[in-house]
């Protein structure tokens, strides 16, 4: 049995590659314009937002997580062809795991791969482990970096609305006001609040999960292919194949079922000479296709299934056993998840972007 589904997009092709604790980890891109500059300090700040180690609150794991960019860059700039770029893992711990290689953690890729594939890299979880998400946001950078380029006013933007019970209110993010918090909460009562919770579980060898919402500014209209490759359902697919992610919802998501049609319905109006909409519960898509309003949407994190404390289990003998996870984990993802997400946001838009030249120029 192989292993399918290591790539997202169609033009903008992202096939990520590695294991938590193999040698590296790391994305070949396929279909990049030639004649963007582009290099490792232009990826290197995106990786840092999503880099364990950087606060009390997030794993302990120490990587530098040093991008390099092996091809498809010549003196600076894109050739066209594809780039490769690639993080190499140093301070991974295999031994930590030695005593739980025949046994299934609770609510992890384990027992799953283990019945799929026959066999699994029990180091950290191995493919299945969040490590390599990083390979998706080297590969977000490079896209964010194009078409902030080509588009005036693009901006990726997407912070913690929510840790436990705790939510923020945040009715006009700045990146600065998100990247001030270690938790990446801009809501300041809220963020010190949810700090001291994953803090507390932390202590308590526990976890909690949390709520991220993303913005995309200044996607032009007319993105998005129907019928199954709508906008919305490729970003949905995107954000659901990040690590943890059990929820996704766009615009008025699941709230607009309160609604009638008669307050839901986003009517449009003319600004100047510019189609708009008086409100946006649509999420700025509309029939799976982009109408130029600011797209929003929020993504639900379960609790990291890593935890200090004893647990009913099997192995793989299929034994019922008591077990105890090991290792360095997140008492909770979100924080080092925005960088996913807005990555993951960046792909969706390229992707499409560069579909579209198919109809007209862009």
């Amino acid at each position: 049995m192989f292993m399918s589904g290591n790539t997202f997009g169609q033009i903008f092709r992202v096939t990520t590659f590695g294991e938590s604790h193999g040698a590296a980890v790391g994305v070949v891109i396929d279909g990049c314009p030639a004649g963007l500059r582009l290099c490792e300090a232009d990826i290197q700040p995106e990786l840092a937002r999503r880099r364990p180690g950087q606060s009390e609150i997030v794993t302990p794991r120490d990587e530098d997580d040093k991008i390099e960019i092996l091809s498809g860059v010549f003196e600076g700039v894109t050739l066209g062809t594809p780039i490769m770029m690639m993080v190499y893992n140093k301070d991974s711990r295999s031994v930590d795991y030695e005593n739980i290689k025949k046994q299934y953690r609770p609510s992890h890729a384990d027992y799953t791969y283990d019945v799929k594939y026959g066999r699994r890299d029990y180091r950290g979880g191995g493919r299945s482990s969040a490590r390599t998400t990083l390979a998706i946001v080297a590969a977000g950078a490079v896209a964010k970096k194009y078409l902030m380029e080509k588009i005036p006013g693009f901006e990726v933007l997407s912070y913690v609305q929510q840790v436990g019970e705790i939510v923020a209110d945040c009715p006009n993010p700045k990146i600065a006001e998100i990247e001030a918090s270690i938790v990446r909460c801009p809501d300041p009562v809220a963020a010190e609040k949810m700090i001291e919770l994953i803090k507390k579980l932390k202590s308590e060898g526990n976890t909690v999960g949390g709520v991220i919402k993303g913005m995309i500014r200044s996607v032009p209209a007319g993105l998005g292919e129907p019928v199954f490759d709508k906008l919305s359902a490729d970003l949905a697919k995107g954000m659901m194949a990040i690590n943890a992610v059990k929820g996704f919802e766009i615009g008025s998501g699941f709230e607009g079922v309160k609604m009638h049609g008669s307050e839901h319905n986003d009517q449009f109006y003319m600004d100047g000479d510019k189609v708009r909409t008086k409100t946006n519960y649509s999420g700025g898509i509309q029939g799976g296709i982009s109408d130029g309003e600011e797209i929003y949407f929020r993504v639900a994190f379960k609790p990291v299934a890593t935890i200090m404390m004893k647990q009913g289990s099997v192995d793989n003998a299929h034994h019922e056993i008591e077990m105890q996870a090991v290792g360095r984990h997140d008492p909770c993802v979100v924080p080092r998840a925005v960088a996913i997400v807005d990555a993951i946001s960046a792909l969706t838009v390229i992707d499409h972007l560069l579909r579209s030249r198919a109809y007209h120029s862009v």
